[in-house]
């Protein structure tokens, strides 16, 4: 499988404490958040199918998927981006 995201770059979990991570790759978008669940926090993971943002995008085209608030939570949500990617590829490409 080719690694969309590289693991060894992506370095963003600072970040995601404060603030809500945006990125795209390729034709998919992707939002890394903090999410309170209880009195655990959790990684929130979303992808979703250019061109649209996150606000104008419908939920039914948006995937959902919690990890681990931890460096091995956002490898594993890494992981998790990539097999979508590589899975769905015809979601991602309709733009190009």
């Amino acid at each position: 499988m080719i690694k969309v995201i590289d693991k060894g770059k992506f370095h963003v979990l600072n970040y995601v404490k404060r603030e809500e991570y945006l990125g795209s790759m390729e034709g998919m978008r992707f939002m890394l958040k903090k999410k309170g669940v209880g009195e655990e926090t959790k990684l929130e993971t979303i992808i979703w199918p250019e061109p649209l943002g996150y606000a104008k995008t419908p939920e039914s085209k948006k995937q959902h998927k919690e990890f681990e608030f931890s460096q091995a939570g956002l490898e594993e949500a890494i992981d998790w981006m990539n097999e979508q990617y590589e899975q769905q590829k015809e979601l991602w490409n309709v733009i190009k």
